[in-house]
């Protein structure tokens, strides 16, 4: 008989399979562009090991080449990452009375695609086996693919034509990750005030515009997420 495990574990990656072809773009993108800036194969791997974060890496690596203050490049990472403090804590019950170093490694492992196609069933499901192997098999594989389609990026940065554009390049992956996340009205505000704001406000100094539109866009799908509750029938 097929343990609980194995059978989380299959569901997982059935269920996630679809979405990661988004990644394999994406991370070739993010490989080109750290080699573009000026680092090393070596450096890029580092970092892409490191932080794991393909939105924040693309995020900073424009401020790591304009050499922006320090101080600058951790608070833009860390407003890039922020929605994983709300992935983070809707998951946290999933997690409960695993030892600390397994949330530790899960919580390194977390993606906005697997959080997307299964928070639901992870916090539906009272087996915990399930639910390890659901979360981990899933993780596991986009880790690996994230790590080798990025080298193939970093590798092959040296050959890529020199007239292809970078910026669009991560435009075209990023949309392919994010569409099929936008499942509800607070998201699409979210994404739309956020965008706009973005691109409204790309003239501030040091690429605050950035910064700003996030804030704004998080703000707005609050404010929705608030409005639509309620509303609600009670």
């Amino acid at each position: 008989m097929e343990s609980a495990f194995r059978r989380g574990a299959r569901e997982g990656l059935r269920d996630f399979l679809p979405l990661s072809v988004g990644l394999l773009p994406w991370a070739m993108v993010t490989g080109i562009a750290m080699r573009s800036i000026g680092l090393s194969p070596l450096e890029a791997m580092g970092m892409n090991v490191l932080v794991y974060a393909g939105t924040a890496q693309l995020g900073t690596l424009p401020l790591i080449a304009s050499g922006a203050p320090l101080w600058l490049i951790f608070v833009t990472a860390m407003v890039l990452n922020l929605r994983f403090i709300i992935f983070s804590a809707a998951l946290a019950p999933v997690f409960h009375g695993h030892p600390f170093m397994r949330r530790l490694a899960s919580s390194y492992l977390l993606v906005d695609g697997l959080f997307a196609v299964g928070a639901e069933k992870l916090t539906r499901s009272g087996d915990a086996q399930w639910r390890w192997g659901y979360y981990i098999a899933p993780s596991v594989y986009s880790w690996l693919m994230w790590q080798c389609c990025t080298l193939v990026g970093v590798l092959g940065a040296g050959v890529m034509p020199r007239d292809w554009s970078l910026e669009f390049m991560t435009t075209i992956a990023l949309m392919v990750m994010v569409i099929p996340m936008l499942r509800a009205r607070p998201m699409w505000l979210a994404a739309l005030v956020g965008g706009l704001g973005a691109v409204l406000l790309r003239d501030l100094p040091l690429r605050l515009g950035l910064i700003v539109g996030i804030a704004l866009g998080i703000a707005a799908g609050f404010f929705a997420e608030r409005a639509l509750s309620g509303r609600a029938p009670r």
